[in-house]
């Protein structure tokens, strides 16, 4: 899933000489707190709603007030995991797409690019997600699938959040979407090879280990 295919040509474009008036008024009819700006297809940068509420005067231009982010934008072949990487490091609610030269795009909604990411990740299936603690040295996505694959299970998607995230360097996790609810015999299948089930979360009960250890291990997700 790249950049273009996520653009939303539906959202406007600002203008240096639009007011902020105008500005508030389009970010309240596409429930947005953050608009892209250009002058002749050139990106401009991000408005934001905190600081066009902020500006004393609502017929003031564009060209006077604030703009953000002129130097961080996407272009149109970067894949949504570097997407998701923008918009976490700058806390943006809109993403300008611009080419080699420096034109915008078009603009990606955040709340639509986590969507679209969410439906990739199959979260809107029906099943149980597990946590694994797993050190470096031993990790192994395939070996993992093959013992959960034995239980006629298949892994919808995966996250591996390296050690690097916690203190201890055998403290990396790795969480499975798997698209079966009753994960019984995985979690079983998981311990009997001594994988360190972290969470489970299911619909279906989960006879699992240790359950005062981990403090409910055994929680509900929401399909």
């Amino acid at each position: 899933m790249l950049a273009a295919s996520l653009i939303n040509p539906m959202i406007p474009t600002l203008k240096l000489t639009d007011l902020v008036s105008t500005a508030l008024d389009w970010m309240n009819d596409y429930d947005t707190q953050q608009l892209v700006v250009a002058e002749d297809d050139v990106y401009k940068g991000v408005v934001s709603e905190s600081i066009l509420l902020d500006s004393i005067n609502d017929a003031a231009p564009l060209s006077e007030i604030i703009r953000q982010h002129q130097d961080v934008f996407a272009t149109a072949d970067q894949h949504v995991y570097e997407l998701l990487r923008l918009v976490n490091q700058y806390g943006l609610r809109v993403l300008p797409v611009v080419n080699e030269e420096g034109l915008l795009e078009g603009t990606i909604l955040v709340s639509e690019l986590l969507e679209r990411f969410a439906d990739e990740l199959g979260i809107q299936e029906r099943g149980a997600v597990l946590v694994l603690k797993v050190a470096e040295r031993d990790y192994s996505l395939s070996e993992v699938s093959r013992l959960i694959e034995s239980n006629g299970t298949k892994v919808l998607s995966s996250y591996y959040a390296s050690a690097a995230t916690y203190e201890n360097p055998d403290d990396a996790r790795l969480t499975l979407k798997l698209n079966r609810t009753n994960i019984n015999p995985i979690v079983a299948t998981l311990e009997r090879f001594g994988y360190n089930i972290q969470e489970a979360h299911a619909n279906d009960p989960v006879e699992s280990i240790d359950q005062e250890r981990l403090d409910m291990l055994l929680r509900y997700l929401a399909t």
